[in-house]
């Protein structure tokens, strides 16, 4: 294997960042700092990336997992958002087609609800105009009957019918690694679990770098470069705290909830929006298997590494989906497992969490630093374009070196070679009969190159090279493939990393998490070099993480 970016380099990719003459540093591995670290390394700048979790710790593996328009804002009039992230879907689905597919959403509307049949279909109509949304996606009306047909389990009182539109569904966690992953295959530096802790300032106060602690070894770093960027979504304040700068707009967060049903329980067909008792609008998805619904919207003033749902969020979740679904009468004891993310959105004085604006902000310091704040996960690469072009622009001015300017929009994401969109479910069959002549079933090699597009070829080379390894720990060839391709190629460090964020385990498949946690953990310790102290501490983190997913306080 290449092992380009590998959790066992870890060390020595921070002291390439140290020995390198870096232009930029951003601050945060989410999916923002990912698309600022692809879209600045194209461009030809020599650019690092400083995550204190692991990559999509925070915001961008706990979303509503819809790279989606923003049908709601056009209830706010913000024209201009809506026109932009819904163009923005379509560029990101061509570009990683194996992490985002259209997924056809149904708006049902009722005697006196929130939408009406006349307003939800203006308003489905001038979304698809301004999203510039393709003809064979436009949206359609539905009368009573064919609105059932298609969600049998809908509440029938007052039911006039339905909207039926595309919305586009992701793998938050994952499209940031592809991000993040094409940028390192173009230069790019990027680590996780390091943690910025101080800023380092020449005599004027102007920033130079930064101080960082590499929270595996334990050992403090100091990383220079010319232009440093906080994109590091809801700790965007600490940060500028840090820096002394935090004046004027501050950040507001706020926490959203889903949770996951199998699908024996919920036998969701069709993906919904829909109103909620209160007047909120919640997404129904199903998904392998599963249906997941979210999200919530309240203020958050607790602990930002790990918020919990609480028994209040899980109840006005599942009173949500008996109002919309009165057959399936939905409890606690059903709920497979839930996750829980937080919104660093932009205060504005008297406004109500869900009228805040969701449009993405740029703050620029005394001392030089570069805040970004604020945004949808739909608009992370117009962002990341964005923060780049300020970066260009500034070090021209500075340094007389000029950038290229942003190629992102049509640039494939790793993994994303599959011959388009529209070709990839022949590449599908065509890999998945390939996977099978490796030894793996039909249903394991579909799901390889479902998830891992065409860097499936590197998953195959690990089967064939690792049988008997695989055998020897007790692991599945399929568990043993992306164990290993996760270590080596995704910089997986911790158990968690692996079962939250490389395979999305923990929410839409909480069985495989305990069928195989225990051999997984061995594995690593054994690949990583643990001691047995680190091995502990792994499986403590786990256990913690297991128990913030399936119980509610």
């Amino acid at each position: 294997m290449g092992q380009i970016f590998s959790s066992n380099k870890r060390e020595q990719y921070i002291q390439d960042m140290k020995n390198s003459d870096l232009d930029l540093l951003v601050i945060g591995g989410g999916v923002t700092g990912a698309g600022i670290l692809l879209d600045a390394s194209t461009r030809g700048m020599k650019a690092a990336v400083l995550e204190m979790q692991d990559f999509a710790g925070g915001t961008s593996s706990r979303s509503t997992k819809l790279v989606h328009g923003g049908l709601r804002y056009l209830k706010q009039f913000e024209v201009g958002l809506v026109a932009e992230v819904g163009k923005e879907r379509a560029i990101v689905y061509e570009n990683a087609p194996h992490v985002t597919t259209p997924e056809w959403m149904l708006l049902p509307f009722y005697k006196k609800g929130t939408f009406g049949k006349f307003s939800t279909s203006i308003g489905l109509k001038v979304y698809d105009f301004l999203a510039g949304v393709k003809r064979s996606e436009r949206r359609t009306m539905f009368d009573r009957q064919t609105t059932l047909d298609r969600e049998p389990l809908l509440k029938k009182q007052d039911l006039l019918g339905g909207g039926y539109y595309v919305e586009y569904k992701t793998d938050d966690a994952r499209l940031t690694l592809e991000n993040m992953k094409e940028a390192v295959s173009r230069g790019g530096k990027a680590v996780n679990y390091i943690k910025v802790v101080d800023f380092i300032y020449d005599n004027n106060g102007k920033i130079l770098g930064v101080k960082a602690v590499d929270t595996i070894s334990g050992k403090e770093h100091e990383i220079h470069a010319k232009k440093i960027v906080n994109a590091a979504g809801p700790w965007v304040d600490e940060l500028r705290d840090i820096d002394k700068s935090k004046k004027g707009k501050r950040i507001h967060h706020t926490k959203g909830i889903h949770v996951v049903i199998d699908q024996k329980d919920f036998p969701l067909r069709q993906a919904v929006y829909f109103d909620t008792p209160d007047g909120r609008m919640v997404f129904a998805i199903p998904r392998d298997g599963k249906a997941y619904v979210g999200t919530t919207d309240t203020d958050y003033k607790g602990d930002l590494k790990n918020p919990r749902v609480t028994k209040e969020d899980l109840d006005y979740v599942i009173k949500s989906i008996n109002f919309m679904f009165p057959e399936v009468d939905i409890t606690e004891e059903q709920v497979e497992s839930t996750w829980c993310g937080l919104r660093p959105l932009i205060h504005e004085d008297g406004k109500d969490p869900s009228e805040i604006s969701r449009k993405d902000e740029v703050f620029f310091s005394p001392s030089g630093l570069i805040t970004i704040a604020g945004g949808k996960l739909t608009g992370y690469r117009k962002m990341a374009e964005k923060i780049s072009n300020i970066v260009a622009e500034h070090l021209e001015k500075e340094i007389g070196i000029k950038y290229d300017s942003s190629n992102t929009k049509h640039l494939i994401l790793s993994g994303g070679n599959v011959g388009g969109s529209s070709q990839f479910p022949d590449y599908i069959r065509t890999k998945t009969t390939e996977g099978m002549k490796h030894g793996l079933t039909k249903e394991q090699a579909e799901q390889l190159v479902r998830k891992y597009g065409s860097n499936v070829d590197q998953l195959f080379a690990i089967v064939d090279q690792g049988k008997e390894e695989a055998q020897a720990n007790g692991l599945a060839l399929d568990v043993y493939a992306t164990l290993v391709y996760t270590m080596d190629e995704e910089m997986a460090t911790t158990p968690s990393d692996y079962f939250i964020r490389r395979t999305s385990a923990m929410y839409f498949n909480i069985g495989y998490v305990y069928e195989w946690k225990e051999k997984v953990i061995a594995f690593m310790a054994k690949y990583l070099n643990w001691t047995p102290e680190e091995t502990k501490e792994h499986t403590e983190e786990l256990e913690r993480q297991i128990s913030y997913s399936t119980e509610f306080i």
